[in-house]
Protein backbone atom coordinates (compact mmCIF):
# COMPACT_ATOMS: atom_id res chain seq x y z
CA UNK A 1 0.00 0.00 0.00
CA UNK A 2 2.84 1.97 0.43
CA UNK A 3 4.31 2.18 -2.94
CA UNK A 4 4.19 5.72 -4.24
CA UNK A 5 6.03 4.91 -7.45
CA UNK A 6 3.09 5.75 -10.12
CA UNK A 7 3.62 9.78 -8.86
CA UNK A 8 6.15 9.44 -11.24
CA UNK A 9 3.94 8.79 -14.12
CA UNK A 10 2.67 12.65 -15.16
CA UNK A 11 -0.78 13.82 -14.87
CA UNK A 12 -2.73 14.94 -17.73
CA UNK A 13 -1.89 18.73 -18.79
CA UNK A 14 -4.98 20.22 -18.33
CA UNK A 15 -5.12 19.29 -15.09
CA UNK A 16 -1.68 20.59 -14.51
CA UNK A 17 -2.56 23.82 -15.92
CA UNK A 18 -5.56 24.02 -13.57
CA UNK A 19 -3.39 23.00 -10.43
CA UNK A 20 -0.92 25.89 -11.59
CA UNK A 21 -3.41 28.62 -11.38
CA UNK A 22 -4.54 27.70 -8.32
CA UNK A 23 -8.18 25.79 -9.49
CA UNK A 24 -8.44 22.93 -7.20
CA UNK A 25 -11.69 22.37 -7.50
CA UNK A 26 -11.74 22.30 -11.51
CA UNK A 27 -8.58 19.80 -11.92
CA UNK A 28 -10.55 17.23 -9.19
CA UNK A 29 -13.46 17.60 -11.50
CA UNK A 30 -11.16 16.83 -14.43
CA UNK A 31 -9.67 14.00 -13.06
CA UNK A 32 -12.93 12.69 -11.77
CA UNK A 33 -14.39 12.85 -15.17
CA UNK A 34 -11.20 11.24 -16.79
CA UNK A 35 -11.37 8.26 -14.08
CA UNK A 36 -15.00 7.08 -15.01
CA UNK A 37 -13.15 5.72 -18.26
CA UNK A 38 -11.23 2.48 -18.96
CA UNK A 39 -7.60 3.48 -17.77
CA UNK A 40 -4.70 1.45 -16.46
CA UNK A 41 -4.87 0.84 -12.73
CA UNK A 42 -1.60 2.74 -12.02
CA UNK A 43 -2.72 6.12 -14.03
CA UNK A 44 -6.19 5.88 -12.12
CA UNK A 45 -4.12 5.74 -8.99
CA UNK A 46 -1.97 8.38 -9.66
CA UNK A 47 -5.35 10.37 -9.76
CA UNK A 48 -6.99 9.26 -7.36
CA UNK A 49 -3.54 10.42 -4.96
CA UNK A 50 -3.70 13.88 -6.35
CA UNK A 51 -7.26 14.33 -5.66
CA UNK A 52 -6.32 13.37 -2.11
CA UNK A 53 -3.43 15.58 -2.29
CA UNK A 54 -4.90 18.68 -3.27
CA UNK A 55 -7.02 18.10 -0.68
CA UNK A 56 -3.88 17.91 1.78
CA UNK A 57 -2.18 21.03 0.36
CA UNK A 58 -5.31 23.48 1.34
CA UNK A 59 -4.99 21.59 5.20
CA UNK A 60 -1.15 23.53 4.73
CA UNK A 61 -2.08 26.95 3.75
CA UNK A 62 -4.48 27.69 6.50
CA UNK A 63 -4.49 31.71 6.55
CA UNK A 64 -5.87 34.42 4.15
CA UNK A 65 -4.09 37.63 4.17
CA UNK A 66 -5.59 39.51 6.82
CA UNK A 67 -4.91 36.10 9.42
CA UNK A 68 -1.61 36.10 7.97
CA UNK A 69 -1.05 39.90 8.79
CA UNK A 70 -2.22 39.33 12.05
CA UNK A 71 0.06 36.94 13.18
CA UNK A 72 3.17 38.51 11.45
CA UNK A 73 2.04 41.47 14.06
CA UNK A 74 2.12 39.03 16.75
CA UNK A 75 5.39 37.40 16.10
CA UNK A 76 7.57 40.18 14.58
CA UNK A 77 8.30 43.49 16.77
CA UNK A 78 7.00 46.77 15.04
CA UNK A 79 5.91 44.50 12.41
CA UNK A 80 4.37 47.03 9.42
CA UNK A 81 1.63 45.66 6.96
CA UNK A 82 3.79 46.76 3.81
CA UNK A 83 6.61 44.80 4.75
CA UNK A 84 4.52 41.75 4.27
CA UNK A 85 4.04 42.18 0.34
CA UNK A 86 8.01 42.53 -0.04
CA UNK A 87 8.46 39.62 1.68
CA UNK A 88 6.17 37.99 -0.06
CA UNK A 89 7.71 38.69 -3.49
CA UNK A 90 11.17 37.90 -2.43
CA UNK A 91 10.44 34.19 -1.44
CA UNK A 92 10.26 34.81 1.87
CA UNK A 93 7.02 34.22 2.23
CA UNK A 94 4.93 31.28 0.76
CA UNK A 95 1.63 31.40 -0.59
CA UNK A 96 -0.69 29.82 -2.82
CA UNK A 97 -3.62 31.14 -4.96
CA UNK A 98 -6.06 28.19 -4.01
CA UNK A 99 -9.73 28.64 -6.00
CA UNK A 100 -9.27 32.28 -6.28
CA UNK A 101 -8.31 32.92 -2.53
CA UNK A 102 -4.73 33.75 -1.65
CA UNK A 103 -3.70 31.62 1.00
CA UNK A 104 -0.28 31.43 3.26
CA UNK A 105 1.38 28.46 4.49
CA UNK A 106 0.71 27.73 8.15
CA UNK A 107 4.78 28.09 9.59
CA UNK A 108 5.17 31.23 7.52
CA UNK A 109 6.85 33.46 10.59
CA UNK A 110 8.86 30.65 11.61
CA UNK A 111 10.62 30.58 8.22
CA UNK A 112 10.83 33.94 7.88
CA UNK A 113 13.20 33.56 10.85
CA UNK A 114 15.49 30.71 9.27
CA UNK A 115 15.92 32.73 6.12
CA UNK A 116 16.09 36.48 6.95
CA UNK A 117 18.62 36.91 10.50
CA UNK A 118 17.77 40.82 10.28
CA UNK A 119 14.41 39.77 11.11
CA UNK A 120 14.58 37.00 13.43
CA UNK A 121 16.61 39.73 15.57
CA UNK A 122 13.02 41.45 15.79
CA UNK A 123 11.12 37.86 16.93
CA UNK A 124 9.24 38.79 20.04
CA UNK A 125 8.88 35.21 21.83
CA UNK A 126 12.23 34.15 22.83
CA UNK A 127 13.33 30.54 21.63
CA UNK A 128 14.27 29.27 24.86
CA UNK A 129 14.10 25.53 23.86
CA UNK A 130 16.13 26.52 20.83
CA UNK A 131 19.07 27.97 22.64
CA UNK A 132 19.04 25.14 25.16
CA UNK A 133 19.60 22.99 21.72
CA UNK A 134 22.10 24.84 20.66
CA UNK A 135 24.58 25.19 23.76
CA UNK A 136 23.66 21.45 24.70
CA UNK A 137 24.60 20.90 21.00
CA UNK A 138 27.62 22.51 20.52
CA UNK A 139 28.86 21.04 24.08
CA UNK A 140 28.35 17.51 22.92
CA UNK A 141 30.44 18.26 19.89
CA UNK A 142 33.15 19.55 21.75
CA UNK A 143 33.58 16.93 24.27
CA UNK A 144 33.13 13.86 21.18
CA UNK A 145 35.86 15.61 19.53
CA UNK A 146 37.91 15.93 22.48
CA UNK A 147 37.83 12.29 21.73
CA UNK A 148 35.12 11.37 25.52
CA UNK A 149 32.49 9.11 24.14
CA UNK A 150 29.61 8.79 26.16
CA UNK A 151 26.32 6.22 26.72
CA UNK A 152 23.16 7.05 27.98
CA UNK A 153 19.89 5.37 28.79
CA UNK A 154 16.85 6.78 27.54
CA UNK A 155 13.09 6.49 28.97
CA UNK A 156 10.48 8.13 26.60
CA UNK A 157 7.41 7.61 25.10
CA UNK A 158 4.32 8.71 22.70
CA UNK A 159 0.92 9.68 23.73
CA UNK A 160 -1.45 10.02 20.51
CA UNK A 161 -5.54 10.58 21.11
CA UNK A 162 -7.71 10.59 18.37
CA UNK A 163 -10.61 13.24 18.01
CA UNK A 164 -13.64 11.28 17.71
CA UNK A 165 -14.84 7.74 18.72
CA UNK A 166 -14.17 4.59 16.92
CA UNK A 167 -12.88 1.31 16.12
CA UNK A 168 -9.23 2.08 15.11
CA UNK A 169 -6.14 0.70 13.72
CA UNK A 170 -3.27 2.54 15.68
CA UNK A 171 0.67 2.42 14.71
CA UNK A 172 3.32 4.36 17.20
CA UNK A 173 7.25 4.29 16.31
CA UNK A 174 9.45 2.27 19.20
CA UNK A 175 13.01 2.07 18.80
CA UNK A 176 15.06 -0.10 16.91
CA UNK A 177 18.15 -2.15 18.44
CA UNK A 178 20.91 -1.04 15.46
CA UNK A 179 23.89 1.53 14.95
CA UNK A 180 23.90 3.47 18.26
CA UNK A 181 21.15 1.95 20.21
CA UNK A 182 20.99 -1.66 22.23
CA UNK A 183 18.68 -2.62 25.28
CA UNK A 184 15.47 -1.72 24.06
CA UNK A 185 12.76 -2.71 26.23
CA UNK A 186 8.88 -1.43 26.09
CA UNK A 187 7.85 -0.54 29.59
CA UNK A 188 4.31 0.11 29.34
CA UNK A 189 1.62 0.65 26.17
CA UNK A 190 -2.17 1.60 26.24
CA UNK A 191 -4.25 -0.13 25.35
CA UNK A 192 -3.14 -3.43 27.10
CA UNK A 193 -3.33 -5.85 23.56
CA UNK A 194 -0.83 -4.87 20.88
CA UNK A 195 1.30 -6.04 18.17
CA UNK A 196 5.24 -5.18 18.52
CA UNK A 197 7.32 -5.26 15.09
CA UNK A 198 10.17 -7.14 14.95
CA UNK A 199 12.81 -5.59 15.35
CA UNK A 200 14.28 -6.19 11.68
CA UNK A 201 10.85 -4.01 10.31
CA UNK A 202 11.89 -1.21 8.96
CA UNK A 203 10.06 0.72 10.23
CA UNK A 204 9.21 -0.23 13.40
CA UNK A 205 6.39 -0.12 15.36
CA UNK A 206 3.57 -1.01 18.17
CA UNK A 207 0.28 -1.61 16.78
CA UNK A 208 -3.14 -1.23 17.85
CA UNK A 209 -6.63 -2.16 17.40
CA UNK A 210 -8.82 -0.73 19.70
CA UNK A 211 -11.96 1.50 19.86
CA UNK A 212 -10.34 3.53 22.52
CA UNK A 213 -9.61 7.06 21.52
CA UNK A 214 -5.95 6.85 23.66
CA UNK A 215 -3.22 4.94 22.09
CA UNK A 216 0.54 5.11 24.15
CA UNK A 217 3.70 3.88 24.34
CA UNK A 218 6.73 3.96 26.78
CA UNK A 219 10.06 2.74 26.11
CA UNK A 220 14.04 2.50 27.46
CA UNK A 221 16.91 2.30 25.73
CA UNK A 222 20.62 2.70 25.95
CA UNK A 223 22.43 5.27 22.97
CA UNK A 224 26.29 6.06 22.46
CA UNK A 225 27.89 8.26 20.53
CA UNK A 226 29.28 7.71 17.51
CA UNK A 227 32.64 9.47 15.97
CA UNK A 228 34.40 7.99 12.90
CA UNK A 229 31.34 6.03 11.56
CA UNK A 230 30.22 2.17 12.58
CA UNK A 231 31.59 -0.89 10.81
CA UNK A 232 28.56 -2.71 9.01
CA UNK A 233 27.43 -4.26 5.93
CA UNK A 234 25.87 -2.64 3.05
CA UNK A 235 22.61 -3.94 1.04
CA UNK A 236 24.23 -2.87 -2.29
CA UNK A 237 21.12 -3.70 -4.36
CA UNK A 238 19.09 -1.77 -2.20
CA UNK A 239 21.22 1.15 -1.19
CA UNK A 240 21.91 1.95 -4.69
CA UNK A 241 18.45 1.83 -6.43
CA UNK A 242 16.22 4.20 -7.47
CA UNK A 243 13.01 4.44 -5.26
CA UNK A 244 10.17 6.06 -6.57
CA UNK A 245 9.00 9.13 -6.72
CA UNK A 246 11.54 10.77 -4.40
CA UNK A 247 14.71 9.19 -4.65
CA UNK A 248 15.09 9.16 -8.91
CA UNK A 249 17.76 10.31 -10.85
CA UNK A 250 16.57 12.50 -12.88
CA UNK A 251 18.18 14.19 -15.92
CA UNK A 252 19.35 17.41 -13.81
CA UNK A 253 20.14 14.94 -10.60
CA UNK A 254 23.07 13.36 -12.38
CA UNK A 255 24.30 16.48 -14.23
CA UNK A 256 24.32 18.24 -10.79
CA UNK A 257 25.87 14.97 -9.14
CA UNK A 258 28.56 15.08 -11.80
CA UNK A 259 29.31 18.53 -11.58
CA UNK A 260 30.00 18.45 -7.58
CA UNK A 261 31.46 14.75 -7.56
CA UNK A 262 34.06 15.64 -10.35
CA UNK A 263 37.41 14.76 -10.53
CA UNK A 264 36.49 13.22 -6.40
CA UNK A 265 39.83 10.86 -5.54
CA UNK A 266 37.48 8.53 -3.89
CA UNK A 267 33.95 7.69 -3.04
CA UNK A 268 34.47 9.26 0.54
CA UNK A 269 35.60 12.90 -0.85
CA UNK A 270 32.54 12.44 -3.02
CA UNK A 271 30.21 12.18 -0.40
CA UNK A 272 31.82 14.84 1.62
CA UNK A 273 31.66 16.79 -1.58
CA UNK A 274 27.65 15.99 -1.89
CA UNK A 275 27.17 16.52 2.16
CA UNK A 276 29.26 20.16 1.65
CA UNK A 277 27.25 21.04 -1.57
CA UNK A 278 23.86 20.60 0.72
CA UNK A 279 24.54 22.03 3.58
CA UNK A 280 26.27 25.35 1.91
CA UNK A 281 23.87 25.99 -0.88
CA UNK A 282 20.59 25.56 0.98
CA UNK A 283 18.26 27.30 3.98
CA UNK A 284 16.63 25.22 6.38
CA UNK A 285 12.68 25.90 6.43
CA UNK A 286 9.46 24.15 7.75
CA UNK A 287 7.67 22.71 4.92
CA UNK A 288 4.62 21.20 3.64
CA UNK A 289 3.69 17.50 4.93
CA UNK A 290 6.20 14.90 2.79
CA UNK A 291 2.40 13.70 1.25
CA UNK A 292 1.96 16.58 -0.60
CA UNK A 293 5.34 16.32 -2.84
CA UNK A 294 5.99 14.70 -5.82
CA UNK A 295 9.67 14.51 -5.82
CA UNK A 296 11.54 15.50 -2.39
CA UNK A 297 14.74 15.34 -3.43
CA UNK A 298 14.47 17.74 -6.95
CA UNK A 299 12.05 20.05 -5.31
CA UNK A 300 15.00 20.47 -2.62
CA UNK A 301 17.85 20.56 -5.09
CA UNK A 302 16.15 23.01 -7.37
CA UNK A 303 14.42 25.20 -4.79
CA UNK A 304 17.73 25.23 -2.08
CA UNK A 305 15.24 25.17 0.96
CA UNK A 306 14.06 21.84 2.98
CA UNK A 307 13.93 20.31 6.62
CA UNK A 308 15.77 17.43 7.75
CA UNK A 309 14.29 14.93 5.68
CA UNK A 310 14.32 16.97 2.62
CA UNK A 311 18.41 17.33 2.91
CA UNK A 312 18.41 13.53 3.63
CA UNK A 313 16.55 12.30 0.83
CA UNK A 314 18.46 14.78 -1.70
CA UNK A 315 22.01 13.18 -0.22
CA UNK A 316 20.60 9.64 -0.81
CA UNK A 317 19.81 10.39 -4.23
CA UNK A 318 23.08 11.90 -5.21
CA UNK A 319 25.01 9.35 -3.48
CA UNK A 320 23.19 6.59 -5.02
CA UNK A 321 23.28 8.81 -8.28
CA UNK A 322 27.36 8.71 -8.58
CA UNK A 323 27.25 4.79 -6.78
CA UNK A 324 27.72 5.33 -3.45
CA UNK A 325 25.60 2.94 -0.95
CA UNK A 326 23.03 5.36 1.06
CA UNK A 327 20.29 4.82 3.42
CA UNK A 328 17.86 6.66 5.64
CA UNK A 329 17.86 6.95 9.28
CA UNK A 330 14.74 8.60 11.33
CA UNK A 331 12.86 9.14 14.68
CA UNK A 332 13.02 11.77 17.51
CA UNK A 333 15.94 13.98 18.10
CA UNK A 334 15.52 13.82 21.84
CA UNK A 335 16.69 15.47 24.80
CA UNK A 336 16.93 16.04 28.60
CA UNK A 337 13.90 18.31 28.20
CA UNK A 338 12.07 17.29 25.01
CA UNK A 339 11.85 15.10 22.17
CA UNK A 340 10.58 16.17 18.48
CA UNK A 341 10.36 14.87 14.99
CA UNK A 342 13.95 14.07 13.06
CA UNK A 343 15.52 12.25 10.20
CA UNK A 344 19.19 11.89 8.90
CA UNK A 345 21.11 9.65 6.35
CA UNK A 346 23.76 7.34 6.26
CA UNK A 347 26.59 6.66 3.93
CA UNK A 348 28.84 3.48 3.35
CA UNK A 349 32.32 4.22 2.75
CA UNK A 350 35.27 1.23 3.20
CA UNK A 351 33.20 -0.87 5.27
CA UNK A 352 31.82 1.73 7.52
CA UNK A 353 28.53 3.32 7.57
CA UNK A 354 29.20 7.08 8.25
CA UNK A 355 26.23 9.19 9.68
CA UNK A 356 25.31 12.66 7.55
CA UNK A 357 22.83 15.00 9.16
CA UNK A 358 23.13 17.44 6.45
CA UNK A 359 20.21 19.36 8.49
CA UNK A 360 22.05 19.72 12.07
CA UNK A 361 25.06 20.46 10.12
CA UNK A 362 23.71 23.29 8.09
CA UNK A 363 26.41 25.95 7.54
CA UNK A 364 24.13 28.41 6.56
CA UNK A 365 22.43 28.06 9.82
CA UNK A 366 25.20 26.58 12.21
CA UNK A 367 28.85 27.32 10.48
CA UNK A 368 31.73 25.27 10.57
CA UNK A 369 32.34 23.07 13.49
CA UNK A 370 28.92 21.50 13.70
CA UNK A 371 29.02 21.14 9.71
CA UNK A 372 32.39 19.42 10.08
CA UNK A 373 30.88 17.29 12.48
CA UNK A 374 27.89 16.17 11.41
CA UNK A 375 29.25 14.08 8.57
CA UNK A 376 30.99 10.87 9.74
CA UNK A 377 29.69 11.92 13.95
CA UNK A 378 26.69 11.51 15.53
CA UNK A 379 25.22 12.81 18.54
CA UNK A 380 23.55 10.84 21.63
CA UNK A 381 19.90 12.96 21.16
CA UNK A 382 18.21 10.13 18.96
CA UNK A 383 15.60 8.13 19.35
CA UNK A 384 16.39 5.54 15.47
CA UNK A 385 12.57 4.06 15.03
CA UNK A 386 13.10 3.65 11.04
CA UNK A 387 15.87 2.79 8.83
CA UNK A 388 14.55 3.22 5.33
CA UNK A 389 11.20 5.38 4.11
CA UNK A 390 8.37 4.52 2.37
CA UNK A 391 8.08 1.27 3.16
CA UNK A 392 4.80 -0.60 4.68
CA UNK A 393 4.47 -1.46 8.56
CA UNK A 394 3.72 -4.53 10.30
CA UNK A 395 0.95 -5.36 10.10
CA UNK A 396 0.38 -3.46 6.87
CA UNK A 397 -1.76 -0.04 6.32
CA UNK A 398 -4.99 -0.72 4.51
CA UNK A 399 -4.97 3.09 3.34
CA UNK A 400 -2.73 5.58 2.08
CA UNK A 401 -0.03 6.82 5.31
CA UNK A 402 -0.40 10.78 6.64
CA UNK A 403 3.35 10.05 6.26
CA UNK A 404 4.05 8.05 3.40
CA UNK A 405 7.85 8.32 3.59
CA UNK A 406 8.23 8.68 7.16
CA UNK A 407 6.93 7.71 10.62
CA UNK A 408 7.34 9.85 13.61
CA UNK A 409 4.05 10.78 15.14
CA UNK A 410 2.26 7.36 14.90
CA UNK A 411 -0.58 6.67 11.54
CA UNK A 412 -4.15 6.17 12.39
CA UNK A 413 -6.91 4.86 10.29
CA UNK A 414 -10.64 3.29 11.15
CA UNK A 415 -12.60 0.73 9.20
CA UNK A 416 -13.23 2.91 5.97
CA UNK A 417 -10.31 5.59 5.83
CA UNK A 418 -6.98 7.17 6.75
CA UNK A 419 -7.04 9.47 9.75
CA UNK A 420 -5.10 12.63 8.67
CA UNK A 421 -2.99 14.74 11.00
CA UNK A 422 -5.46 17.02 11.91
CA UNK A 423 -7.89 14.41 13.20
CA UNK A 424 -5.27 13.15 15.59
CA UNK A 425 -2.97 14.69 18.04
CA UNK A 426 0.58 13.45 19.16
CA UNK A 427 2.46 14.07 22.05
CA UNK A 428 6.06 12.86 22.15
CA UNK A 429 7.86 13.09 25.56
CA UNK A 430 10.92 12.53 27.82
CA UNK A 431 10.98 11.05 31.18
CA UNK A 432 14.74 10.42 31.66
CA UNK A 433 17.75 10.84 29.92
CA UNK A 434 20.59 9.57 32.49
CA UNK A 435 24.37 9.20 31.76
CA UNK A 436 25.35 5.37 32.16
Amino acid sequence: MNDLSFLAIPLPEDVEREIRLGNFQGAIKIMRKLSKRELPSEFKRRMDYEIERLKRIKKDFPWNKEKALEIAKESIKDFENEEFDKWVSSGLVERMIIDGEERFYSRFVENIFFLEPSIKKRRKKKDELGDYSQKLIKDAIKRINGGEIRKYRVVAGIKLRVKRKGIYRAWLPIPKENFQIEKVRILKAYPGKYEIADNSALQRTIYFNSNSKEFSVEFEYVISEVRGGIDGYANINENLKEKLPHVRFTPYIKSLVERITKDAKDDYEKAKRIYNWITHNTNYTYVREYCTYNNISEFVATSLRGDCGMFALLFITLARATGIPAKWQSGWYITPKFASPHDWAQVYVDGKWFPVDASFGNYRKNKKERNAFYFGNLDAFRMIANDDFQVDFVPEKKYWRSDPVDNQRGEVESEKRNLYFDEFDSHLYVKKFERV
